[in-house]
């Protein structure tokens, strides 16, 4: 049984070493790298076995209102063994204490391709309460439709805020 912990050094060398082990999602040397560098200013969050990182999660908030998964991903031998859903659990717990409503994830939409790993992932979201509430065809590249996915999140109380 693993443990999840707070990644606090070595953030963008985590987020390579894990990305570039999933080149059917993560191809593109540049996103990687621009993934990378974008967790450094994150929370970010680990799934420990055995001494080992297997799955790694960023955190974007948007508060008061929502918080986003910026990232998830998980080494491929170790997909289906739980890590993310355990990184998921910790989203929430973050999200609960920020006093969020909202949990959110972007991920590629249906684009009428055999890609069973992006299907997968959807079921993955669908699975744990997500819904799928928006295709934003343009937000990355016109090849790259954009699914935007909103978890609500119950027991969260709105903070009143001033602007």
């Amino acid at each position: 049984m693993g443990r999840t912990v707070e990644i606090l050094t070595g953030k963008a060398e985590l987020c390579r070493s894990i990305m570039g082990a999933l080149p059917d999602w993560f191809s593109e040397p540049e996103v990687i790298e621009a993934s990378a560098q974008a967790i450094e200013e994150l929370p970010v969050f680990g799934y420990i076995e055995a001494d080992v990182v297997t799955a790694l999660m960023a955190l974007k908030p948007h508060l008061p209102g929502a918080v986003e998964i910026a990232l998830i991903a998980t080494r491929p031998e170790h997909h289906g063994r739980g890590a993310g859903r355990h990184l998921l659990d910790e989203a929430e717990r973050f999200s609960h204490e920020a006093g969020a409503r909202l949990l959110t994830v972007k991920t590629l939409a249906p684009r009428n391709r055999e890609e069973p790993q992006f299907e997968a992932t959807r079921r993955f979201y669908d699975r744990n309460g997500f819904i799928r509430a928006e295709v934003l065809a343009k937000l990355w590249h016109e090849d790259h439709p954009c699914l935007f996915m909103v978890k609500p999140l119950a027991g969260v109380q709105a903070r009143e805020t001033t602007l």
